[in-house]
């Protein structure tokens, strides 16, 4: 009920009442929104006008995609030293130093430049315009062990 506000309008027309409601809501998951819409038109029919979805992140959504990109550009840069170490027959060790480099974002809104307005366009183009991308690039020193180290730690 945070995520929703309902504005109402009474009025009388001639000898009956009429009442138009707003309701908007917030959603955060994409397949809910689709099955309330469809919920609302099956059971109010055509007295029900479902406006085209405005899309957005929160800083909060932003920030947990930055997050999760440094997370995954470090870890694909364990598995690419892993690999380098074990075509050397050596073995990885502990990070000795893991530095963010670069981080880039793009996308997330609909861009201004567009030719048509954002309501003409389709709903997958909506989606496509909204949609938030990041990359991130690192920097990571390792610890290299060699074959030896590593049989001795067994006996």
């Amino acid at each position: 009920e945070e995520n929703m506000t309902v504005t109402e309008d009474f009025s009388r027309v001639e000898n009956t009442y009429q009442m138009e409601a707003e309701v908007c809501i917030i959603f955060s998951d994409f397949g809910k929104m689709q099955n309330v819409c469809n919920l609302l038109i099956e059971k109010l029919g055509t007295s029900v006008t479902i406006s085209p979805p405005h899309f957005y992140h929160t800083p909060e959504a932003v920030d947990t995609l930055r997050r999760q990109v440094c997370v995954a550009a470090v870890g694909n840069t364990r598995r690419k030293a892993q690999e380098v170490c074990r075509l050397f027959g050596q073995s990885l060790g502990k990070p000795l130093l893991i530095r963010e480099e670069e981080t880039k974002e793009w996308g997330g809104h609909i861009d201004s430049h567009l030719s048509n307005s954002p309501d003409s366009l389709t709903l997958q183009e909506r989606i496509q315009n909204a949609t938030a991308y990041a990359s991130c690039r690192v920097f990571a020193v390792f610890e290299i062990k060699g074959k030896e180290n590593r049989r001795n730690k067994l006996l």
